[in-house]
Order: structure tokens, then sequence, then C-alpha cells
């Protein structure tokens, strides 16, 4: 095969092929137009006594849609054979384009042979061959020769070699099917010969059908070498299954299988893995933990039904045999699973929610007896216009159950009534009038299952009553500035609540508290429903705006003032314990689509120490770009884990150092005190490089991709082990043919 592939000529052809409206018009008075072979040229011999036409010069013919351009053309009518000679091309109705040194044909001028034969399809691959035959049915059949969907030359218009192709022995091309049927082939890759594929078809066009999809190899030192070889399925136009062996040289075989589904009303996909081996996690870990082979698996689906104009019904799966499954096989990193179901109903003016959720953690020192399952979660509103006041009206009605198979459990339910009215004054002022109340009734079992005192609360039946009044003054200010235009908005807002007994019910959903800009006006600054804010408070800030064409920067800080002396439930390190809160802000710049800078802060009141640092910067354009996360948290608070320390840097880069090929890496690194991190279990132990410096992982690697191919090779490290899911480093090659269906 290699010694035939440089014999099939790829490149463009000299000639264009022949246009449809260049085609003469058939004779008025022929009694089958279409039938007809019209043709023209510059000079024309007609031999009476052998019934032979000889046509010399941009000669053309058109038959029944089929075109045929040469520099000479001898038509036998007896024998109806056409002989074309000198830069011939020959279109059929489908628009491929058959090129050739000389060509033998019928006068239906669609079968016959093709020397030095190239043939263009519509969608731009190419076949190419020594000699090819055009038969009846519209099929070409070719001994040694070549196909490519690759551009054959440069961006100069020089040519060159195609990125990859594939020769064969015997090449078959079926236009009725879009399909390329190849004997003895070989695919080449940038001129070297590699996969030899005795029997081998692929589609054509844009029509989806069954096939191999792009091979991946990955080497661990967990599993090993890694083959993954993955088969489509195109069962339907909206249904499509792939089928997925992971091959592994240290460990069993994995199988992976993913189902689609599109319909008029909404869609879903499923996806499973299984396999078979040994495996450790927080309850099989240390000396003498069973070694023998499990089932293992994972289960994720999601899907969304709109069931009518204002119904629709949604869903995600994820469920795992065991803790360190996903990492082991590089599927996830995620420390918890979510489990959904909701069945929503919107419109103008109400919402309706009927949900539940399920937990399952990945975390090895927690215990999955203490994850929450919700179910049911109702949740109704209704907005209406006030008739007295003006303004507007929402009610609202919830109910929760949450159940742990050995936690606490709890059911909550509230009704709620909450009118706001909008108005501006004369001079601007943007004022808006707020009143809350809400009833609320809790009963909860189990208490002592919770380790925080403050989530627990009391257990039985207990309910309480809230109420809030407040006043929301902004006043924006416009003018320009530097070519631009600026907006600076002070604001001032007053929040009255009587006292609430917090602590007589469970905390659920509002353990993660925090100040920031985003909630720093908030009604409540709790994060859920189980927590509220009490007592008075005043609360100042400003927002400064300035907008230039592709240029924005804005910046907002404030602060808030306890009314009252009476004590907070929340703890210190919060930013809010005191009566004067932390001060907090954000600034934000962006510059077209190049730059983009976000800054969030919280500075302590009184000695001015920075409580929260968190940047996030992308710098760069789609091909070329920088991205830096940094977040620190620096609360001071170790008893209740949501509220930790925390201190991480995330970096991401990626360069394209030339037009095809690109380098990227990223990295997260945990920057906490090693004394703080968690390593109270024995399977999770990280490689640390010194204190406040831990990576968690980091990934470098290079592409290259054309309008053809797409290579990659990546190397990830993990430093974190878990279990089976040991730190180490992993290897990563893709190969991706585009335009052949794999």
């Amino acid at each position: 095969m290699a010694g035939t592939a440089g014999a099939q000529d790829l490149q463009d052809r000299a000639v264009q092929p022949p246009s449809a409206a260049g085609a003469p018009p058939p004779a008025a008075d022929a009694p089958n137009p279409d039938d007809q072979i019209r043709f023209s040229a510059e000079a024309l011999e007609y031999d009476y006594n052998a019934d032979i036409v000889t046509a010399t010069g941009d000669v053309r013919m058109f038959r029944q849609g089929e075109r045929l351009r040469a520099e000479r053309v001898v038509w036998n009518r007896k024998t109806g054979q056409v002989v074309a000679n000198g830069n011939v091309a020959i279109t059929n109705p489908r628009g491929d384009v058959a090129y050739g040194d000389s060509v033998d044909l019928t006068d239906s001028l669609r079968d016959g042979v093709v020397h030095n034969m190239l043939v263009v399809l519509d969608q731009g691959s190419r076949l190419a061959a020594t000699e090819g035959t055009r038969h009846d049915d519209g099929s070409i059949s070719m001994n040694h020769a070549a196909y490519t969907a690759c551009s054959v030359t440069d961006s100069d218009g020089c040519a060159k070699e195609p990125s990859w192709k594939i020769t064969a022995v015997r090449v078959l091309y079926r236009p009725d099917r879009e399909r390329v049927y190849y004997t003895g082939a070989r695919i080449h890759v940038f001129g070297f010969a590699s996969v030899p594929l005795p029997k081998f078809s692929h589609p054509v066009g844009a029509t989806h059908t069954s096939g191999l999809l792009s091979p991946n190899l990955r080497l661990s030192a967990v599993n090993g070498l890694e083959i993954v070889l993955p088969y489509y399925f195109d069962l339907a136009p909206n249904r499509t299954v792939t089928i997925t062996p992971h091959v592994f040289s240290a460990v069993l075989p994995m199988l992976q299988a993913n189902y689609q589904q599109l319909d008029s009303n909404g869609a879903f996909s499923v996806s499973g893995y299984v396999t078979a081996s040994r495996r450790s996690d927080d309850i099989s870990a240390g000396p003498g933990a069973p070694t023998s082979m499990a089932l293992r698996g994972y289960l994720e689906g999601a899907g969304k039904f709109q069931i009518d104009e204002n119904w629709s019904v949604s869903g995600s799966l994820r469920l795992v045999t065991d803790r360190t499954f996903l990492r082991r096989y590089d599927i996830s990193n995620d420390d918890r699973l979510r489990t959904t179901l909701s069945l929503e109903w919107v419109d103008r003016d109400s919402y309706f929610s009927l949900a539940g959720w399920a937990v399952q953690t990945m975390r090895v020192g927690d215990s999955q007896g203490l994850q929450p399952v919700a179910l049911p979660e109702l949740d109704y509103r209704r907005r209406f216009t006030d008739p007295l006041l003006g303004g507007v009206i929402q009610a609202q009605v919830n109910t929760l159950a949450i159940a742990r198979t050995s936690g606490q459990d709890t059911q909550r339910a509230f009704a709620s009534l909450r009118w706001d009215l909008r108005r501006i004054t004369t001079w601007g002022q943007e004022v808006t009038f707020t009143a809350y109340s809400r009833l609320d009734a809790y009963n909860t079992s189990d208490i002592a299952a919770t380790t925080v005192p403050s989530y627990r609360g009391l257990s039985g039946f207990h309910t309480r009553g809230i109420a809030a009044m407040a006043i929301d003054v902004r006043w924006p200010l416009v003018g320009p500035l530097f070519g631009g235009t600026q907006r600076f908005t002070p604001r001032f807002q007053i929040v009255a609540s009587p006292q609430i007994n917090n602590l007589d019910v469970p905390n659920e959903d509002a353990r993660a508290v925090d100040l920031e800009d985003s909630n720093l006006f908030a009604l409540n600054r709790f994060s859920g429903y189980d927590r509220w804010e009490d007592s008075s408070r005043a609360t100042y800030g400003a927002e400064w705006a300035l907008t230039l064409p592709g240029f924005t920067l804005s910046t907002v800080v404030g602060q808030s003032y306890r009314l009252s002396d009476r004590p907070s439930i929340l703890p210190p390190g919060t930013g809010l314990s005191d009566r004067f809160s932390d001060i907090v802000g954000r600034t934000e710049l962006r510059f077209r689509d190049f730059v983009s800078i976000i800054h969030r802060y919280r500075v302590d009141k009184d000695n001015f120490a920075v409580r929260r640092n968190e940047i996030d910067t992308t710098i760069g354009s789609r091909s070329n770009y920088v991205m830096i996360g940094y977040l620190r948290l620096n609360r001071n608070i170790s008893s209740i884990e949501d509220l930790q320390d925390q201190e991480e840097l995330r970096l991401g880069a990626r360069i394209k150092f030339s037009r095809f090929w690109s380098a990227y890496g990223s990295t997260v690194i945990d920057l906490r005190n090693n004394n703080n991190t968690n390593t109270s279990t024995p399977i999770t132990t990280t490689t640390a490089t010194g204190d406040n410096f831990n990576p968690v992982r980091h990934r470098l690697g290079v592409t290259y991709e054309d309008d053809c191919l797409a290579i990659g090779a990546t190397w990830k490290r993990e430093y974190q082990s878990t279990g089976d899911a040991r730190a180490g480093n992993s290897y990563l090659l893709t190969l991706a043919f585009k335009n052949l269906g794999f």
C-alpha cells in the first residue's frame, strides 16, 4: 500500500466543472427534451458515414442533469460511446464532480471509465485513483485509491499533503447511502502510514450514521494503559446510543453507555459505567481491608420536558457504588452527588414547584446516613397588584420535609406576604417601601445526631412569627466623563425587625452565611429560610460606574450598622456579629472581550484586615488567554465546618504558538496551612511541597488542530490520594479525524 499511495493525485485540477447555466436550450420539436444530449463547442465535425460527432475546444455536453466538460469529445451515435480527452470534468445531479485526463462513457453520461480520476464530493471531501469506473446507478468504484476530507492547499494556495488520507486496494462510493467502502485500507497521518483497516466504511455528507468515534489513549499509575474506543449507534433522527469500552492493562475492562433522545417537548440523556475491581474507601480502608472483587459503577442522567405552555418536569440523576470510583477512573472530582426531580408551573404572576432531591457524599470522613433527602419540597408564589396603596404584593407558601437514615429529621412549612412599593421623587431618588410577614411551623426529631449545636434547634413541634419593614433609597446621578458616561449612586436602607427565637428551630438551609456585596442590602442576609436576621439596622453604600466604548469599570462598597445592642446569633468572623459590620465591596473591569477582572473583598472594620479576598481575572482571546483565580476566606472560625477558612489559587493559560499548534495548562493549589488541612481519615493523604503550598492537581497539554484533524496530548497529576484513587501522573492522547465519522 505504501508504494501505491503516491499514485493518487488529490490536488485540484485546472479545469472548472461545467455549470448548468451554460446548457444550450433543447430543440423545440424534440419528442423528449430531457433525454436529449445537448452540447456546445468551438469546433464541430460530423462523419455522416460512421455517424461520429467530434467536438473540440471547450466542449460541454448535457443530459438529464449530467454535465461534461472536456477539450475534445468523440461521440459515436451508433454505439453510444462517448470518449472525452483533455481536462475532463463530469458533474452529476448531486453536485459531485469527477475529473480525469480521459473518460470512456456511454451517451447517458453516467457510466464509464475515468483515467487519472479525481472525485470532489459535494461537501468538499475527495477521492482519487489512477482509474475509476462510474456506474449507471451513480456509484463509483476505484482501484488503488485515496480519500481525504482535508484541505490540499495551504494558506497561500500552494499544494500540500493533506493532514490525513485513507488509501485502499479497492474503494466503492455509494451516493445513495452517502457512504464510502474500503477494502485493504490504511490511514495515513501527515504522510506516515498508521492504522491498517482491512474492511472499513464511513459516512460522507451531513447524515448521521452509526460508526466508530475518536479513540483515546490514557496511561495512569492505578489503571495502567487505557484504550477508549467508542461506537456510535444512530437509532433514529432523535435517538442515539454510544457504547464505549475502556480496556486497561492493569485492571478489568469498563463499559460505558450513553443514550440521548430529543423529542418535540423535551430531551433527556442517560449515561452509565460498570466494571469490577478492588476498592478502598472510608469503610474498607487500612490494614486488613477486604481485597475481593466488587462490582462498581456510576449512573447519571438529566432531562427536561415542557408538558404545555406552563407546566414542565425536569430531573437529574447521579448515583455511584462507592466514594472513590469517580476519581479512580477520572470521571469526576465532585465531593457530593445530587439527584433531583421537579415539577414546575410558571405564568406571568405565579410560580409553583413540587421537587425532591437527595445527596450522596464522596467525602471520606462524612457519614452517608447524615446526608439529607428532601421529599417533597413544595413552593408556591403568587403576585398581586395592591388596589389600595399601589405596589406589588407577593404571597408565598413553602413546605419542606428532610429525612436522614441516621440523622436529624425536619419538617418545615411557612406562609408569607411581602409588599413592595417603588416611587421616584421629583429629585430623581428611587424609594422602595417594603413590608414582610411570615409564619413558620417546624417539627424536628433526632437532634442529638447533629454535631453543631447551633444547627439543631429544639426537638418537637415549634412555631414562630417573622415581621420586617424596610425603606431603601437610591439616588442615581449621571454625567459625562472621559468621553463616556459615569453613574454615581449613593444608597441608604433602614430595616426593622423584632426579636426572633432563631435557635428554637433547626438550621438546614442557612448555614453558609457571609457578608458580601450581593447580600449587603438584602432584607435577610442569611442564605435560606431557617435563620432570620432580626433587630434594626441601617445600611449605607455607593455604586459608581464608568462606561466607554468597549470599556466598563464599576465598583460598589458598603457597610451596615445595627441600631440595637441586642446580641446577634451570627458568629464572629462572618462580618455581621458586631453592631458595625465589616466593609464589603466589588470592583469589576471589562475591556471588550479581551479583559475581565472581578475583585470581591471584605475588610475588618476594626483593624482593616482582609477577611475575604476573591479575584477572578481573564485576559486574552479565545485562542490565547490567561486565567487567574484567587480566593482567601480569613474568618477565624474553626467550630463550624461551613464557615472555616479557605485559601486557594487557580491558574490556567492557553497559547497558540503557530497556526495549528496550541499549548495549555491549569493548576489548583491549596494555600491553607498544613495544620488546618483536614486529614482526619487515614485514606486521604496529600503530597505537600511545603507549608501553605499544597497542590491539588495540575494539567499540561499540547494540541494540533486544523480543518480536519485534531491531536492532543495531556499530562495530569493528582496530588491527593483517596483510597484506591491514588495520587500520581496520568497521560492522555486524543485523536480525532474530522469529517470521517470518528
